[in-house]
């Protein structure tokens, strides 16, 4: 029997998982959310991606992290994500395209880079980019060991007492209620939010869709009716449709 999803190491980086063969592949490096890189849930979503055709590396930035306790998301360097990238874009399985998908605090993570990456003059950012139910401004920190579900005492979604991210060793920038400066990304955008999100609003999506086409920008935008946070099965089998679609029109070569 022949594996259809192989896993890969990438050295001193992540694990990726690929088709069979040498490839190359194009490749997309995958951003967990608040669940922490160790839960699992973006290896998942890279085996599906390789199930159609792609590289893809999950890469897990949170902090602290074990197979108990999935990491906390505090004073998170972006730099790393960005050498992660720029790893994956260096390997052999990977064809020179590479995207980069993020779901919840990873869609912020995936936005925020981007910017920071365009602003700074960061060479070679991602070559696409999508984003499930992001926030259009820096959030504060979050860590699961804190956590409490809606309605309890002390209940909030994210710290704003303490910071999230840093970049090149500073946070001064990157404070909370921060807007996130993806106007600055030209190209390929794709961004999705289910309309009866309690997580995370979306009208922080609405006002993304705003600032790019006031920008000029063009991205591909995409509404789950009467969708929470986490998609049910319909909505999550036409999600991942329209992602893979995304991602095969953008990355394939040229």
């Amino acid at each position: 029997m022949t594996l259809k999803i192989v896993r890969h190491l990438i050295p001193e980086v992540a694990i990726a998982y690929a088709p069979p063969g040498d490839g190359p592949f194009p490749a997309l490096l995958v951003l967990h959310g608040s669940e922490g890189g160790a839960s699992g849930w973006s290896h998942r979503t890279a085996v599906l991606l390789a199930a159609h055709g792609f590289c893809a590396m999950p890469f897990a930035y949170s902090r602290d992290g074990n197979a108990w306790n999935a990491g906390n998301i505090r004073d998170v360097p972006i730099d790393r994500t960005v050498d992660a990238l720029q790893a994956l874009r260096d390997h052999e399985l990977a064809a020179h395209r590479v995207g980069l998908f993020g779901a919840s605090r990873g869609a912020e993570h995936a936005l925020l880079m981007a910017s920071l990456m365009l602003r700074d003059g960061v060479n070679m950012p991602p070559d696409a980019i999508a984003v499930h139910s992001p926030a259009d401004v820096v959030c504060g920190a979050f860590d699961a060991r804190r956590w409490r579900d809606r309605g309890d005492p002390g209940w909030q979604v994210w710290d704003p007492g303490e910071r999230a991210w840093t970049w090149r060793g500073r946070s001064d920038d990157l404070l909370p209620t921060t807007p996130i400066e993806i106007e600055r990304y030209g190209g390929p955008l794709f961004i999705s939010h289910g309309t009866a999100d309690t997580m995370w609003s979306v009208e922080m999506t609405r006002r993304l869709e705003a600032r790019l086409i006031a920008a000029g920008r063009k991205p591909e935008v995409h509404y789950f009716e009467g969708e929470d946070h986490l998609l049910s099965t319909p909505a999550e089998n036409l999600f991942h449709t329209r992602l893979i679609d995304f991602f095969t029109r953008n990355l394939s070569p040229r």
